[in-house]
């Protein structure tokens, strides 16, 4: 792994983090290719069941690196998006733990995670239109489906950020901790969603980031395929079987 990014296990929860903090974070080629990189370890690896992304140094992110930009460099992966997560996130949970600043495409990688934890003092926003661009990263297209529409595009098109209590009042943020603690908290999440079964906690996403796209003809038939396989697993009837035992299961992702 290079050293723009850094990956540690913490059980079965895998721990990414953005490691330029004297760039402030900000997303570079080699930073982008260390993040996709992770992500591909992340969902390969079957010990692995949930992952946390965050930054050194007090900062999420600030976006991507203009210097680098205009050097040539381009923080998107063919096909895959801003750090190879934006347009095609990962299957297994993963968990932004925000300390600081989260801006333009620090913010979109937020976007492209679960589930937020953030400091008191994290601040969220999508200032492209400042300097007349675009928050093309997932911005524009992902912001209304995480807080109210009014408010995404408050924040879209003033350029404005806004303060963590504000990004959990609209339901952004999961949980407030104290400035500092954001990481270990999102790694205690990340840890209690490592614990129930892969499959079903798989399908559960899978269905639940989907449905908006499903028709209401076909939503159920839909839920209903993917549910089948998780019902019909092996994991299914340990969990069953653990519960009646009064043990803890042991999950095979089978």
């Amino acid at each position: 792994m290079s050293d723009e990014v850094l990956v540690e296990r913490r059980g079965a929860v895998q721990v990414i983090t953005i490691n330029r903090p004297a760039a402030k974070n900000a997303l570079d080629e080699a930073t982008a290719r260390g993040i996709a990189h992770a992500v591909d370890e992340l969902e390969s690896d079957g010990d692995l069941r949930a992952g946390v992304l965050t930054g050194a140094g007090g900062t999420f992110s600030a976006g991507m690196d203009l210097k680098a930009f205009l050097r040539g460099e381009r923080p998107a992966i063919e096909g895959r998006g801003l750090c190879g997560i934006t347009e095609t996130p990962p299957v297994k949970p993963l968990i932004a733990a925000v300390e600081g600043w989260a801006l333009a495409g620090g913010f979109e990688l937020v976007l492209a995670c679960d589930l937020v934890v953030a400091g008191h003092g994290a601040r969220f926003g999508v200032p492209e239109v400042k300097r007349a661009l675009v928050a093309a990263a997932g911005g524009a297209l992902m912001l209304s489906q995480r807080v109210p529409r009014a408010v995404a595009l408050e924040m879209l098109l003033t350029g404005e950020p806004i303060d963590a209590a504000t990004a959990h009042a609209h339901g952004l943020v999961n949980r407030l901790v104290d400035d500092g603690g954001a990481a270990d908290a999102a790694i205690a999440l990340a840890a209690t969603i490592a614990a129930n079964g892969p499959l079903a906690v798989a399908a559960t996403k899978r269905i639940a980031t989907s449905a908006d796209d499903w028709s209401h003809e076909e939503r159920w038939a839909k839920q209903n395929e993917i549910n089948a396989v998780v019902f019909a697993s092996q994991d299914a009837r340990e969990g069953a079987t653990a519960f009646a035992e009064k043990r803890a299961p042991v999950w095979t992702g089978t």
